[in-house]
C-alpha cells in the first residue's frame, strides 16, 4: 500500500533532517511502531523491551520497536550519559543481529536480554548519540528524540494498517501489559480516532516517602482531568508521553512531534485533539516510572524530586469552583456560539469577572470576529471555538483563576469537593481525618480513582 499525499508531504517538508539511519533486521509487513527515546537508560530499557516481548507472537510480528538512543554533544551531555548510551547501543545491535549479548551485569538484565532474544521481538535502533549524530544543542531533548523515532516509523509503516499505520510512544522506564500491542491495534482498527491515550498507573515504590510522592502527583493529575471532564472540555485527557498513540495520517496532519525538552506530549496531543477527539484505550495499562529526576524542568520526575526536597506544599488541588466556571463557559459557547463578541464577553462577565478578564488577556475580542466570519454555520463555529480555546488556553484559564480568585485548596478536601460537584464519591475518602492521610490510605484513594474514573 502506498503512503498518502499528506504523509509524503510531511516527509518532504517537515521530517527531521538529516535523517539518521534506522538499524533493523527487517521492516517488512510492519503496521505498528513503538518509539522509545533512551538517554542513559541501560539499566531500565531492557526491562521495558522484555515486557513488550511478552506480548503474543502474532502481535510482535506486526510491530517494530524503535529505540532512539540520544544525547547532546560532549560537554553539553555528561560523560557518563554518553558512555551509558554506547553500552545500550552495543546491546541493541547484538539483539538486532540475532545474538543474545553476553554481559557481566545483574542477573535481571541477563534474564531480560535472554527473553528479548528468544521472543521474536522486531527491534530497531537509531544512533543519536555517537559523534556527529547527536541531538543539536538548539533542540530540546525528549521531544527531538521522539520526533527522530516517529519520523523513522512513518517511513517504515508505508501506509499499512489503520490510519496508515499506528505509531506508539513509550518511555525507556515504562512497563506494559501482555496485551499492550493488541489493545492499541484493536482500538485504532475499531475507531476513527486520530490519537489515543492508554490507561496508566505509576509504578508503586516500596519506599513510603516515594509512595506518598507519587500518590500526591498522580492524584493531582487525575483530579485535573476529572475537572475538565466535569466541565465538558474536549481536552479532558492525560498528556503523558508513555501513554500516547496516533495514526500515521494524524501524525502527518499535525506536522509531527515537536522538539520541546519538556511538555512535548501535552503540545503534541493538544494539536491532535483539534483533528478529532482523543480516544482512551481502557483495555490495557502502561506503568510509567515513579523515580525522581531533574532531567526536565517539570513532569513526573521533577515533581517527585520537588516533593522529596520538601520545599513546596504539594498536597494542593485546583478549587473545584474553577471547573464549575469552565463548565458554564463551555456550555454557553456550545449552546449558542453564533453571537457577537460583546454578547459573549458580557455573558462571560456574568459567569465571573475573572473569566472576562482572562478572555481580554487572550485577545478574544480580536480573534472571535475573524473566526466567526470564516465559519459557514454554527457547527463549524463550535469546532473552531475549541480550536481557539484549546488545551493550553484551558490550562492557562485554570491557572489565571487560581491566582486571581480561587487559590489552591488542601488536596483531600479539594478532591471531596470535586467529587461532590460530579455527584460521585469514593469509599476511602469517607471519614478520613483532616489533613494528610498515611501513604497506604493515599494509595487506596488513588487506586479507587483509577478504578472509578479510568479515563481520568
Amino acid at each position: 500500500m502506498n503512503t498518502s499525499r499528506n504523509i509524503d508531504k510531511y516527509r518532504e517538508k517537515y521530517a527531521v533532517s538529516p535523517m539518521r539511519p534506522l538499524l533493523a533486521a527487517s521492516v517488512a509487513g510492519v503496521d505498528q511502531a513503538v518509539v522509545i527515546p533512551a538517554l542513559a537508560e541501560s539499566s531500565s530499557l531492557f526491562r521495558t523491551l522484555s515486557c513488550i516481548a511478552a506480548n503474543p507472537s502474532s502481535e510482535l510480528r506486526r510491530a517494530l520497536l524503535v529505540c532512539v538512543v540520544n544525547n547532546h554533544r560532549p560537554t553539553v551531555a555528561a560523560e557518563e550519559e554518553i558512555h551509558d548510551n554506547q553500552v545500550t547501543l552495543t546491546l541493541l545491535k547484538e539483539l538486532i543481529n540475532g545474538r543474545t549479548p553476553s554481559v557481566a551485569g545483574p542477573a535481571a538484565l541477563k534474564g531480560d536480554l535472554e527473553r528479548i532474544a528468544g521472543s521474536g521481538l522486531r527491534l530497531g535502533c537509531i544512533d543519536a548519540s555517537s559523534a556527529d549524530a547527536e541531538i543539536p544543542d538548539r533542540d530540546g531533548g525528549v521531544g527531538t528524540a521522539r520526533k527522530i523515532g516517529m519520523d523513522a516509523a512513518l517511513a517504515v509503516l508505508n501506509g499499512r494498517g489503520p490510519g496508515g499505520g499506528v505509531i506508539c510512544c513509550l518511555d525507556a522506564d515504562t512497563l506494559v501489559m501482555e496485551n499492550y500491542l493488541a489493545a492499541v491495534h484493536a482500538h485504532f482498527s475499531m475507531t476513527d480516532d486520530p490519537a489515543a491515550v492508554a490507561g496508566y498507573a505509576h509504578q508503586k515504590p516500596a519506599d513510603p516517602r516515594l509512595l506518598a510522592a507519587i500518590c500526591c502527583y498522580e492524584i493531582f493529575l487525575r483530579a485535573y482531568v476529572m475537572g475538565l471532564s466535569f466541565a465538558g472540555s474536549p481536552y479532558a485527557f492525560h498528556a503523558i508521553g508513555s501513554t500516547m498513540s496516533c495514526t500515521a495520517e494524524a501524525y502527518a496532519a499535525v506536522r509531527g512531534m515537536n522538539r520541546r525538552r519538556a511538555a512535548e506530549d501535552f503540545h503534541f496531543l493538544d494539536k491532535l485533539a483539534k483533528l478529532r477527539k482523543i480516544g482512551h484505550i481502557g483495555t490495557t495499562t502502561v506503568f510509567p516510572s515513579s523515580r525522581p529526576s531533574d532531567r526536565v524542568p517539570f513532569g513526573t520526575g521533577q515533581r517527585m524530586l520537588r516533593f522529596m526536597n520538601g520545599g513546596t506544599d504539594e498536597y494542593r488541588l485546583h478549587d473545584s469552583r474553577i471547573f464549575a466556571i469552565l463548565r458554564e463557559w463551555l456550555a454557553g459557547m456550545e449552546a449558542d456560539p453564533d453571537r457577537g463578541t460583546e454578547a459573549i464577553l458580557a455573558a462571560a462577565r456574568e459567569i465571573h469577572l475573572d473569566l472576562k478578564a482572562y478572555l481580554d488577556l487572550s485577545r478574544f475580542a480580536i480573534d472571535w470576529p475573524v473566526i466567526r466570519r470564516n465559519c459557514p454555520d454554527p457547527e463549524h463555529l463550535r469546532r473552531q471555538f475549541h480550536v481557539w480555546f484549546d488545551g493550553l488556553k484551558t490550562l492557562r484559564l485554570v491557572h489565571h483563576l487560581s491566582r486571581s480568585a480561587f487559590p489552591p485548596v488542601p488536596m483531600f478536601d479539594g478532591l471531596k469537593g470535586l467529587l461532590d460537584r460530579m455527584g460521585q464519591a469514593i469509599p476511602s475518602l469517607e471519614g478520613i481525618p483532616a489533613g494528610i492521610p498515611e501513604p497506604d490510605i493515599q494509595f487506596r484513594i488513588l487506586e479507587e480513582l483509577r478504578s472509578r474514573f479510568p479515563e481520568s
